[in-house]
């Protein structure tokens, strides 16, 4: 009786001591989840902070409404972002159609499941090749091969190969998310195969579109790379049409050429701050319509 009080005694300890020890590490796992957390958000915060402190005072009027002129000496970067606009229009007219309709072909219309295999692998695979092999490879097609001059529309074709795959794969995701009762009670009241894809399907994957876009568009406005080889440096003012075949410089290139170029790192970090708040707004801008297309 007494060994059996003593190993119960023993069995006991032994449970306490692993309770104990469970607590703690639970509670260092917990403290270092914690941590990490606060360190990205403190590491953002950080980087805002410091582009805005920097960016905020050297963004006057002058530089939102002017053009860059050696003669008078001054900086302004309108020009940039009408560019930036303009390769936005291009590279979406362009790739939403194409995105789009191969993704609803790829789920709903093709059979051929080693086809759509070969296809999503040759897609994910293109999402990590690095920019400047695409631009190198947009400026040996679309400038030497087929003969378009740098400029605004080179740019957006080298960005619709860049961001295509994008579109392809988020699209896929989204229409995949839709339950398949939907389709086969449409299909069953009597609905064509397009007309179930219109009016059930794509109503339903809008969220994950317009994620697409928003994603897509993130890209378009932060590369320089790709851009670097076929919308050229050009700080001239120009318009929609004529900035298609001229060298027509974007934000973020410009702030390449501000920045390593002459030196102007105040004039790098302004453009920075128009960079995020260009990007917040359009983020908001696509979150709202994406809402505004749900309840519709």
């Amino acid at each position: 009786m007494e060994k059996v009080i003593a190993k119960t005694a023993e069995d006991t300890r032994t449970e306490g001591s692993f309770a104990v020890r469970r607590k703690v590490w639970n509670g260092a796992v917990k403290f270092f989840m914690y941590f990490c957390a606060f360190l990205t958000c403190a590491l953002l915060l950080f980087l805002i902070g410091y582009i805005f402190y920097r960016g905020i005072p050297n963004i006057t009027a002058e530089l939102l409404t002017t053009q860059t002129s050696y003669i008078r000496g001054t900086i302004g970067i309108l020009p940039n972002l009408l560019n930036t606009l303009y390769i936005i229009i291009v590279t979406m007219v362009i790739v939403l159609p194409l995105g789009v309709g191969a993704a609803i072909y790829l789920t709903e219309y093709a059979s051929s499941r080693k086809l759509v295999a070969v296809i999503e692998f040759a897609t994910e695979t293109l999402t990590g090749i690095p920019s400047i092999i695409f631009g190198l490879v947009g400026m040996l097609l679309f400038t030497q091969l087929f003969g378009l001059k740098q400029g605004i529309l080179a740019g957006g074709l080298t960005l619709v190969m860049m961001i295509l795959p994008t579109i392809v794969r988020t699209t896929q995701e989204s229409l995949k998310t839709v339950p398949q009762s939907y389709r086969e009670g449409s299909l069953a009241l009597g609905s064509g195969k397009w007309h179930m894809v219109r009016t059930v399907v794509l109503p339903n994957a809008i969220d994950g579109i317009v994620t697409g876009c928003i994603l897509a568009i993130g890209r378009i406005v932060g590369e320089s790379a790709a851009l670097l080889f076929t919308a050229g440096f050009g700080l001239v003012l120009n318009d929609f049409f004529a900035s298609l075949q001229s060298s027509s410089a974007t934000l973020t290139v410009a702030l390449y050429v501000y920045a390593s170029e002459r030196g102007e790192t105040g004039v790098a970090f302004a453009i920075a701050v128009i960079l995020m708040l260009l990007t917040f707004l359009i983020n908001f801008l696509a979150s709202f319509t994406a809402k505004k297309l749900k309840k519709s």
